[in-house]
């Protein structure tokens, strides 16, 4: 058998590259559809898997090609139901996803890169240096390990994706869109668009560019403060990405797709808690229809940034509602096991 180094990860191939090795190789052209429903529909880890091919046929499959598949090497399971993952990519670097059961849902939250350069000060991911950029497949291995494990221990389907772990998805933004066009396939997983989320630090250019691209999913702002001076103190891709470029690029949004935003927001003691910071977030929130997102804030050792008060939260709360803002104030899950968001640091 030809080394690992030489042979290609057979899931980098497209569907018409397939059929043409296949033909230049003598065999049938539909084994390429075989070949790629084993790999994306089925969710093959092995060429061994695919038992509807001749073991000849097979054997030539393993001589030209490897299947760079995830390995789950952690999983701890937290007190509420949630579980974490520490993936293990074919590089021997390790990323999280996280399983998060509720009452009628269960969501996969996914990780796109290997750590973050964005240094948001309250992210413990932030502290993690970015070293790249995660492929579409080992996106989707994420989704389809999830997937198992929501199977295997509550015996449910996987309802909804976010991506939300480790990474700014916009700045990995092919890969995002190729995983999410497999995740959503009939030949892939057939997830509905409507069920995923992507989550964004609010990178203006590539929200026009998604809303150009006409992308189905929706979209999620991680915001924390509406006023410019706040959110670049906490927040340094505000120096570069400021409030009024995102508002517009928003605009561009729902202009594109008539999809309402959701607003990530977490109030912390002494940093946003006050009425000025509430009436921005209101004022903001008016740019075009949209909804909140409370979070509970989920420590990471510094102290630096604490959850604000029960009062806080309803003056906020009360405000946003009172004009017509859809508002929920989101508890963490996994929290024991260091799951919940901003969480993620690999210390699994």
């Amino acid at each position: 058998m030809v080394e690992t180094e030489s042979r290609r990860d057979i899931r980098k191939l497209k569907a018409e590259e397939l059929k043409e090795f296949f033909v230049q190789h003598g065999e049938k052209a539909f084994r390429a559809q075989q070949v790629y429903e084993w790999l994306w529909n089925k969710s093959a880890k092995s060429f061994d898997q695919m038992t509807n091919l001749s073991v000849p046929l097979r054997d030539m499959l393993k001589s030209h090609f490897v299947i760079n598949h995830i390995k789950v090497d952690h999983m701890q399971r937290s007190s509420d139901g949630t579980i974490k993952n520490a993936v293990t990519l074919h590089d021997g670097m390790v990323v999280e996803s996280v399983l998060i059961p509720a009452e009628k849902r269960i969501t996969a939250c996914v990780s796109s890169q290997v750590g973050c350069s964005l240094a948001c000060k309250f992210c413990a991911t932030a502290r993690l240096k970015r070293q790249r950029n995660l492929s579409p497949d080992e996106i989707y291995d994420q989704v389809v390990a999830i997937k198992e494990q929501s199977e295997l221990f509550y015996n449910r389907p996987l309802t909804n994706i976010v991506f939300m772990g480790m990474g700014e998805p916009l700045l990995n933004y092919a890969n995002v869109m190729s995983a999410i066009e497999k995740i959503t396939s009939q030949k892939g997983l057939n997830m509905a668009s409507k069920r995923i989320t992507v989550s964004t630090v609010g990178l203006a250019k590539m929200i026009v560019k998604m809303a150009d691209d006409g992308v189905k999913f929706n979209l999620a702002v991680s915001l924390h403060a509406a006023l410019d001076k706040t959110r670049s103190s906490i927040m340094p891709i505000n120096d570069t990405n400021s409030l009024s470029e995102l508002a517009e690029s928003l605009k561009y949004w729902y202009h594109k797709t008539k999809r309402k935003v959701t607003y990530e927001y977490v109030v912390w003691k002494d940093i946003n808690d006050s009425e000025e910071h509430a009436r921005a977030l209101l004022k903001f929130a008016q740019i075009i229809p949209s909804k909140v997102n409370l979070i509970e804030y989920n420590p990471i050792d510094d102290g630096e940034f604490q959850q604000a008060s029960e009062e806080s939260i309803r003056m906020y709360m009360d405000l946003l509602e009172r004009h017509g803002i859809t508002t929920r104030v989101r508890k963490s899950r996994g929290k024991d096991i260091d799951a919940a968001c901003g969480q993620l640091a690999n210390k699994s």
